[in-house]
């Protein structure tokens, strides 16, 4: 089962995880989202995110990092 934007918090520990070198801090919206989109277990209509989502998962990212 792939995963959905719902799924902040496990894509932020995918995001973290593929990306350790990566600061979510200084990432737009339009490369986090691009980010998500190809992660491979990411499965879901990459028109259904919007800036909460992104917002939602960059600080997910952010709290794994710590």
């Amino acid at each position: 089962m792939g995963l959905k934007w719902t799924d902040v918090l496990d894509i932020g520990i995918e995001l973290a995880e593929k990306f350790p070198d990566r600061d979510p801090t200084y990432i737009n919206f339009v490369d986090l989202h691009r980010l998500v989109t190809e992660l491979d277990d990411f499965d879901d209509d990459p028109k259904r995110s919007g800036e909460k989502i992104l917002e939602a998962i960059q600080a997910a990212w952010l709290e794994e990092r710590d």
